[in-house]
Formats: C-alpha cells, structure tokens, sequence
C-alpha cells in the first residue's frame, strides 16, 4: 500500500546538506511530492515528503545515519493520504511592510489567513530597512476574498498587505509603469512653476481638488496651464534643477533595469521635464503633456491630446504591447485620481502615499516614503539589491 512520510531535518547549515539528504533517499524506492527548506539564523529546517511502499525502518535508519553524521536533528512522521488524493495547493505571495513591524501586526495578519481556512507554508524576511518587509507563502486561500481581508486588516495595523498569486510569472520580465508628480519626484511640477508665475495658491487649490477626483482633469489641467501665461521659458529649466526624486526613485530604477525589466514613467505633467528625467534614469517609455512655447514664453495652452486618467492607461496598454509584455505583467505605480484606470488596468496597481480614493481601488498600497518599498512586493529582497550593486561597482573599477 503507498502511504506517505514526512522527513524533517533541522540544525545549522552548512553546504550538502540537501544533496546527502536526497542521496540516501535515491536508495529507496520512494518518490518525492513536496519539498520545502527555510534557513533563519544559519538555522535550517528542511521538509521532504515523500510517498513510499517499503518497510520504514530501513530508510529511518539511513536517513538517522545521514542526520548523526551532518549533527542535526531528524523527525519522520506519517500524514496520510496519497499523491493521488491530496488537494492541489494554489499558492499565494502575502508581502507585509511595516515600519515599525509589530508582533501585533503580523498576529493579525496571520490570524486573517487562519480564518480563511489557509496555511502559512513558508515565512521570509525580504528586508530589515528602509523598513521591514516579510513575505509569507499561503496556501488554501480564495485571493480576493483574503486580499479584502487582509486589506482592511493592514489598514487598523498600519502596515502595508499585498497580496499575489504565486508562480513563475514573478520573476518573468515586466512592464513598470509610474506616474511621476509627488510618486517619482517629491511635490508637483505644475505648482513648481505657478510659484514662479506668483500663482501657486490658485493652482495649488485646483491641483488637490483634482488629485481627489473631485475635478475633471483635462479641465483642470488646462484651468491651471492658463494661469502659466506669460511666464517666461527659462522658468522650466529654473524648475528642472529644483526638482528631487523620491527617496529610493534610483535604486528602484537601477535594480529593475539590471533585471531586464521595462520601466516607463506616464504622467500629467509635462514633456519638458518627463524627458530629462527619463535621459536621467535610462528609462526606456515615456508620455506626457506638452507645455506650448511662443517666443520664449508660456502660452498658458497644452499641444496635441491631454494624458489625463483615459490616457494613462492607454499608455500603459501601449507600452506594453511595445514591449512584449502581457498586461498581467505590468505594475502600476500612482498617488491620484488621475491614476485609476491605469492602476486597475495594471496586473498590480500599487497606490503609493495616495488619497484614500486610490488606496481603495487599487490592488495595495504603499504608505512609506521610500519608493524601491516596491521592489519587495515583487520578491526582490535588500540582500539581492546589495548583492547586485555589488556586482556593478566591482565591474565598473
């Protein structure tokens, strides 16, 4: 009768300890179903499950040998079932950040998954700073239902919840598609150069209603552009030198492009400023507003179509077909009303620091002032960003 065993090795690691493990096993007449390993602290804890037909005592006593040998500790135990009767797992990435991250805080969360009916199968810590990001592996769970969940969960812990299916996919290559105004860059261009026109409170004010969704946004843009008229062009390269990137913008940029991934910034902002920053970065798709210039001056007019909430995600859909990415590859990036349709069209749409309208609608939110936070909701952790950066200063000397 096949029946089922569970092998679980803990102690320090060390290389070979996996391979020995699997060469006794290749003397038995045994099959393998799952295996998982985890190393916390140089600790590791090595599970393999495995289906068999033969005595036990034999392979327990090879695979004690294996475990006095390495001076580590074995379990066998029997689970039951078969291959053949076990449910397939559908799996699920649930990356929390925190900053801090309380006991409290992942108490929540795993009760959450709990009372899904799933399971925690694998627990990782991705990163320790700019804050900490822990990535679980679950099992058994309906991923919208434990999205909403986990969602309303995250928000009375005030830490941020993603929640993703697990699989190859996540390390294929993808599209980043970001918004650029107070996401890529801190503050707002458009106020930037009212400040300069001695107009920023008017613009100010229509900006934040916009960002709320509470005006329409080509109207809006076009109210605030007039206010611009007659400034002169030289305020455009006053307010290109002033501009900031967000903190961690270039690690962000550089990690995914080493990746081979594709980034594009689309914003409502303008082309005078989205191409110097897309020069800057090495970013490979762009789309913008274009402020019109006569003789040196603002018209207080935009030229050609607006790039308003419609046209965000036209340029999403645009760049990745340019790309060769399926839309269930892309990862949207924004803070305003203007960013919706973009961020629900997106195979993830990340809200960053936004108004309570877009962390609402989007597939999570990020609410830490540190953009490449986004690199651990695609499983990247500090230590491979490190590793890489690494790499490219040995490289560069």
């Amino acid at each position: 009768m096949e029946r089922t065993l569970l092998i679980t090795l803990t102690g320090k690691d060390r290389p070979g300890v996996t391979s020995r493990l699997f060469g006794t096993l290749a003397g038995f007449p045994v099959e393998v179903s799952d295996v998982e390993q985890v190393v916390i602290r140089g600790r590791l804890i090595l599970g393999v499950l495995v289906t068999h037909t033969s005595e036990v005592d034999p392979l327990w006593d090879a695979v004690k040998k294996v475990a006095d040998d390495l001076e580590m500790e074995v379990e066998l135990s029997s689970p039951g079932g078969s291959k053949k009767t076990r449910r397939k797992r559908s799996q699920l990435h649930v990356t929390v950040l925190g900053s801090p991250l309380t006991p409290a805080a992942m108490a929540g969360v795993a009760g959450r998954i709990a009372s899904h009916g799933a399971n925690i199968d694998r627990i990782e810590r991705l990163a320790s700073y700019p804050v900490t990001a822990i990535e679980l592996l679950v099992s058994g769970a309906d991923p919208a239902s434990l999205r909403a969940a986990l969602a309303a969960e995250a928000a009375e812990r005030q830490v941020d919840v993603a929640v993703q299916r697990a699989g190859l996919h996540r390390k294929a290559k993808r599209l980043i598609v970001m918004d650029v105004d107070s996401t890529l860059i801190q503050g707002e261009v458009i106020e930037l150069l009212a400040e300069h026109a001695g107009q920023l409170d008017k613009v100010a004010e229509i900006t934040e209603a916009a960002m709320r969704g509470e005006l329409d946004f080509a109207g809006s843009l076009r109210e605030r552009v007039a206010l611009l008229a007659g400034l002169d062009a030289s305020a455009i390269d006053a307010v290109r030198d002033r501009i900031e990137l967000a903190s961690g913008a270039r690690t962000l940029v550089r990690t995914l492009k080493r990746l081979d991934y594709r980034f594009a910034i689309v914003s409502g902002g303008f082309t005078q400023v989205t191409d110097a920053l897309a020069a800057d970065l090495g970013i490979d798709y762009t789309a913008a507003n274009t402020l019109e210039i006569v003789d040196g001056r603002l018209t207080g007019r935009v030229v050609g179509p607006i790039i308003d909430r419609a046209g965000k995600a036209d340029a999403l859909r645009r760049f990745a077909a340019q790309a060769g990415v399926p839309i269930s590859q892309t990862v949207a990036v924004g803070d305003g009303a203007n960013d919706l349709d973009m961020l629900q069209a997106a195979g993830l749409g990340v809200a960053y620091n936004a108004k309570p309208v877009v962390r609402r609608a989007a597939h999570t939110a990020v609410n830490v002032p540190y953009l490449d936070t986004i690199l651990f909701l695609l499983g990247i952790s500090r230590d491979e960003i490190e590793a890489a950066d690494a790499a490219d200063a040995e490289n560069a000397s």
